[in-house]
């Protein structure tokens, strides 16, 4: 069943659509969400058990793809283009896939459609073992987390999820339980019976193992128009390198005629 997604709006003109990330939020793509609103009318989207939108037991991309449809239906929109980073990435692949005739464009950033090995073990470890009502400060919490995760940058990321309770307590925003239960569903290939014929964009980090040469078939398989551009950045393109992704994404969108 579809959940009404939380969502910000962005200027005006053609709608665009932007999905974040696993353990992620529209927030995290707040200042291109603001460029591209300069030029279309941006709706970032918080998806189902992320950031401020309904929690869930069920967790797919058939389901978040579904999501979309009730969102897109909402807002009264006859055809979008999508960008999806990472798990974003996969939803608007399947959204595509699924719904060829609303789907004018579509940008992938750092993900192909392929199953993946887990690799987010340890962060989801981290998260489940804190007890966030023992804390009272974000800076406890942060050393809590650095016994586990090492890296400064991906603690801060986690911790845009935390919120606090009336209580002074926090908890997270995101549903760390459903996310957990259906990892290895979020993990899987995307499949379809039909490729999607229309135009799409896939963004690859050069220092990213998100995407690999061997990959490649396996794309166009399922979009055999696709481009592959590779920018000089890791897993998290838009905060990496945000000007030259806005600018090929700018160049794509007005080759494909949506701009």
């Amino acid at each position: 069943m579809a959940v009404e997604l939380f969502y910000k709006k962005y200027g005006t003109g053609k709608p665009l659509i932007i999905l974040h990330g696993l353990l992620g939020s529209l927030d995290n793509w707040h200042t291109l969400s603001s460029r591209f609103g300069r030029h279309f009318t941006v709706y970032a989207i918080d998806q189902r058990n992320h950031g401020r939108s309904p929690h869930s037991d069920e967790m797919s991309y058939e389901a978040m793809a579904e999501d979309l449809v009730a969102f897109i239906h909402g807002q009264d929109l006859s055809s979008v283009a999508l960008i999806g980073h990472s798990m974003g990435g996969k939803t608007a692949m399947e959204f595509a896939l699924r719904h060829p005739a609303v789907t004018r464009a579509l940008i992938v950033v750092d993900i192909a459609p392929r199953d993946y090995a887990p690799h987010h073990d340890h962060i989801f470890e981290a998260l489940s073992a804190l007890d966030l009502r023992q804390f009272r400060s974000r800076a406890a919490i942060d050393e809590a987390l650095s016994a586990r995760i090492s890296s400064g940058a991906v603690r801060q990321f986690l911790m845009k999820n935390l919120t606090r309770n009336q209580d002074d307590t926090f908890r997270w925003k995101m549903n760390l339980k459903a996310l957990l239960n259906h990892y290895d569903e979020l993990n899987r290939r995307i499949v379809s019976s039909a490729p999607y014929d229309g135009p799409v964009l896939f963004l690859r980090g050069r220092q990213s193992d998100y995407i690999a040469d061997s990959d490649e078939a396996g794309i166009r398989a399922l979009f055999p128009k696709a481009e592959i551009r590779s920018l000089d950045s890791g897993h998290w393109i838009h905060a990496e390198r945000p000007h030259e992704l806005f600018a090929i994404v700018m160049d794509f969108l007005k080759r494909s005629l949506y701009y």
